[in-house]
């Protein structure tokens, strides 16, 4: 085969540090749509970003040329940046160390689509910490609470 292809699909989630300093609700569809050029300058597809003020969920795909580490840290970096210059008291803004990547099926994409849409709502009800105990669950990840949050 003389063409390398692939379509890897993502759920990314990470939050801010401690999830203490918001992300200013008046930047955060501006956010959204930062992350969302991030992404796409990095060779991936786009399909979705949303979230609330403490949390971001991601669905892309993961580009041939990269790692997830390392596309994570440019989102996470170029974002970060771009936060301190929109915002004089977000100065100390940054996110966590870490984060939750899955792999899904295209059959998976639309349902993915909707959870994140629906984010807002889904938090009324249940915090960030829950949500991601229960995707961890939910993909099956073995995990140490003790090195989760940061």
């Amino acid at each position: 085969m003389s063409q390398s292809l692939s379509k890897i699909l993502l759920h990314v989630v990470f939050s801010t540090k401690n999830r203490v300093e918001p992300i200013p609700g008046d930047l955060e569809k501006a956010l959204h749509a930062y992350l969302a050029g991030i992404i796409r300058a990095n060779g991936s597809e786009a399909f979705r970003v949303g979230g609330t003020e403490n949390h971001v969920h991601l669905a892309c795909t993961l580009p041939r040329t990269i790692t997830v580490s390392k596309l994570l840290e440019e989102i996470k970096k170029s974002s970060s940046a771009w936060i301190k210059k929109q915002h004089t008291d977000c100065q100390s803004f940054a996110w966590q160390a870490g984060y939750g990547v899955f792999s899904l099926g295209q059959s998976q994409l639309n349902v993915l689509i909707r959870y994140i849409d629906g984010q807002h709502e889904h938090h009324k009800n249940k915090t960030f910490q829950e949500e991601y105990l229960e995707l961890l669950h939910k993909y099956d990840v073995e995990y140490d609470e003790r090195y989760l949050w940061d």
